[in-house]
């Protein structure tokens, strides 16, 4: 896409998602890494019932260290690989603890020490946390980042250090919820809603579906 179309693409969701933020419910920086760990492979509606819980039990490091491993994955045994998240909730909670002073870190590199927090779970930290400019790319930004051709990359990290690149720096702190909300309401992965789309004139996805029955993939 050319960079005076990408600048409008942007400029147009930011009229129509006025305050773009995430969807997953928390309290603090601690309650956020926690939501996010365990928002892998889940949709923020299912991980906001297990945590409506699990916060209202422990909303710190400390806390969680005295709920125990065992207590916590009854309290979120609705969520996919709650073993496993369990897990690394507790053992991530002892080395905030230990390492940082009960704090989440605010640095890429110290971040993705944690168990259970990859380069995606860390940006997302980075950006919603501390608000730097970087982007998560998650299933809905690769698809939207590809379809439009903001971004093409055959791995998520392409496609990150595309949006860097490309995104003009005036929506790059905003650039990570606009593209997710977009790809998550209008640009779906099966049935693409481009006849309500406010970008569809911008966007070079060749197989544009304005009948809501015909389905589309990447």
């Amino acid at each position: 896409m050319l960079k005076k179309n990408i600048y409008t693409f942007f400029k147009r969701l930011s009229k129509e998602i006025p305050n773009p933020e995430t969807e997953l419910n928390y309290t603090n920086n601690f309650t956020l890494l926690i939501a996010v760990v365990l928002s892998a492979q889940m949709t923020d509606t299912g991980v906001n019932k297990v945590t409506k819980k699990l916060f209202r039990l422990a909303n710190s490091p400390e806390k969680i260290l005295k709920l125990g491993e065992t207590k916590i994955k009854n309290l979120i045994k609705s969520i996919n690989f709650y073993n496993t998240k369990a897990k690394n909730i507790f053992k991530l909670s002892s080395i905030l603890i230990k390492n940082f002073n009960s704090s989440v870190p605010k640095t890429r590199e110290e971040l993705q020490t944690l168990p259970g927090v990859g380069r995606k779970t860390a940006n997302v930290i980075l950006s919603v946390a501390f608000k730097k400019p970087t982007i998560a790319v998650d299933t809905h930004i690769f698809r939207v980042s590809n379809r439009t051709k903001i971004a093409n990359g055959r791995k998520p990290i392409d496609v990150e250090l595309g949006l860097e690149k490309n995104v003009p720096k005036k929506y790059l702190s905003n650039a990570h919820h606009l593209l997710i909300l977009h790809g998550r309401y209008i640009c779906k992965a099966r049935n693409p809603e481009c006849y309500r789309c406010v970008v569809n004139d911008l966007c070079m996805f060749k197989n544009k579906n304005f009948n809501l029955k015909k389905n589309a993939t990447i």
